[in-house]
């Protein structure tokens, strides 16, 4: 039951993501084995969702030394400076991919082509692009850094959009051979400990550029471990010839779901665009670190995207609607249980945590308040995206622009209601959070509604159990308020995590559920 916008999953012959799991001869799978996939299906996403919580661990480890040296050495206005920067080099970069971080698995579980020929078609569409993303900010640096002089090699700074987008592919052909643990080391090892140490380094360089220089090897680092892997999993493209009509037609093919993934990473920096456009680069400095940190646990929920979108494709290809809408509903609750829970452990101590930062950062900690918030009411937007991205692509994208454009108006509109009422600065940067957390419980809502009707099953991830655990964990962080700022860290943000995930494990969990903590699923 897929609608005309289908991504066409239903037809075509399908490789899987070498499960060795195959379909009956006429594609309507049995019930016990559809019930036997379901189960499997599960335990590949618990599988790849426990991989996820480390590597989110290990990204916490390993951000947090960035963002001190930020901070301390280099100051709020240079990481404004260099925020604004990144933030379009990195929008370039999530365009010059053109969707195929999530439909590269629709067209390896389409194709009787070698998997490895599929791939490079799909580098070398997204080095086109990245060549033409390079050259147009190259000839306009203005767009990077429009509030502050080109110095030096800041013109040649879009040269790295080719190493995110083919990093982006690579580990995306990997997760379809469900390998998350490459994009774990790569994201959240090597690039993330890259970009601190060299930022350390370049420090005693140039303060004006080593954020930027520090930035470029991270992702050369990452690209590197990225495409390594890849070539031990897939081999070398023996035989590969390209074809620019396929090629040109993969491209315009996943112009919506290219689209739609801008419109996802839009979201989560039209804030800082616009808060650019209001104040200074000191409290874009500010804004960046608060969201830097608030993006941390956004990565639980991003990282499921490559593991969920080969277990929806192969179920597309069988007509199992009911099985998308419990792994959407499954998956969605494992996101909103864990980012509620780190949401609460960071803002509740949030002035403790700025500060680490600096003593000039505390007075973002409303901002990070609101912008946690978002990421928790974000959690079901972006899986029953997952699914719609396949099923209903065009009018997915609508919902998303949509929702850009909710947090473009109510994002301005506060930023003026706080400078007509004469309030600080930093107010402006609560403001845009506040304005994005809005526009996400939105999508949430709409995204989950129209995917339940499609699928004629219900998507839901929120559990009432969910409310208890805040409750409880609130509670605690309340009480660890009052004690010393070093100890509301070290001791008050286990105590709220633990108080927290004790109540969502003796109530909120279920078998399924249970089956993410299991080493052998």
């Amino acid at each position: 039951m897929t609608s005309p916008e289908s991504s066409g999953a239903s037809s075509g012959t399908s490789s899987g993501p070498m499960t060795g799991k195959e379909s009956a001869a006429d594609g309507a799978p049995s019930a016990a084995s559809g019930e036997q996939d379901g189960k499997e299906d599960i335990a590949a996403l618990a599988k790849g969702g426990r991989t996820n919580v480390f590597g989110f661990l290990l990204r916490l480890a390993a951000r947090l030394p960035f963002l001190f040296i930020a901070g301390r050495i280099y100051g709020a206005e240079a990481l404004g400076r260099f925020a604004y920067a990144i933030l379009i080099v990195e929008f370039a970069a999530q365009l010059a991919t053109l969707g195929l971080k999530r439909g590269l698995a629709e067209q390896l579980s389409r194709t009787k082509r070698p998997h490895v020929h599929v791939v490079w078609d799909g580098l070398l569409v997204s080095l086109f692009a990245s060549m033409l993303a390079a050259v147009l900010l190259i000839l306009v640096p203005q767009i990077m850094f429009p509030n502050s002089e080109i110095n030096g090699l800041d013109r040649f700074l879009p040269l790295v959009i080719f190493t995110i987008a083919g990093a982006d592919i690579a580990l995306a052909a990997l997760a379809y051979r469900y390998d998350i643990a490459s994009t774990v080391r790569a994201r959240s090892i090597v690039e993330p400990w890259t970009i601190s140490i060299a930022a350390f380094l370049f420090s005693y360089y140039s303060l004006r550029d080593g954020l930027i220089l520090s930035y470029v090897v991270s992702m050369i680092a990452a690209l590197i471990a990225s495409l390594w892997p890849l070539f031990k999993s897939y081999g070398l493209p023996w035989g590969w010839r390209p074809k620019p009509i396929a090629l040109a037609k993969l491209a315009r093919r996943n112009m919506p779901l290219a689209a739609a993934d801008a419109a996802e990473w839009g979201s989560r920096r039209l804030d800082l665009a616009i808060l650019g456009l209001f104040a200074s680069p000191a409290i874009v400095g500010i804004y960046y670190i608060a969201q830097q940190v608030a993006s941390l646990p956004q990565k639980l929920k991003t990282s499921f995207d490559p593991i969920l979108g080969p277990v929806i494709t192969r179920n597309l290809e069988a007509g199992n609607m009911k099985a998308i809408a419990n792994q959407v509903s499954q998956v969605g609750f494992w996101i909103i249980a864990a980012q509620a829970g780190i949401a609460l452990a960071l803002a509740i101590p949030g002035e403790a945590v700025m500060g680490l930062v600096g003593p000039n950062f505390v007075g973002g900690t409303g901002a990070l308040a609101f912008l946690l918030a978002a990421e928790a009411v974000a959690a079901t937007a972006v899986v029953s995206e997952a699914a719609l991205v396949y099923i209903a692509r065009h009018r997915n994208l609508l919902i998303s622009l949509s929702m850009l454009l909710l947090q473009a108006a109510l994002s301005v509109a506060f930023i003026q209601i706080c400078m007509r009422l004469g309030w600080p600065p930093l107010f402006q940067a609560a403001s845009v959070a506040a304005a994005l957390m809005v526009a996400l419980a939105y999508a949430s809502v709409v995204k989950a509604i129209f995917l339940s009707k499609l699928l004629k099953a219900p998507v839901n991830g929120w559990r009432w159990s969910l409310i208890i655990a805040v409750i409880v964990a609130t509670a605690v962080g309340y009480l660890a308020t009052y004690l010393p700022e070093w100890a509301e860290l070290i001791i008050g943000i286990p105590m709220i995590l633990g108080s927290y995930a004790w109540v969502i494990w003796k109530w909120g969990f279920g078998p399924e559920d249970r089956k993410l903590f299991k080493m052998k699923s």
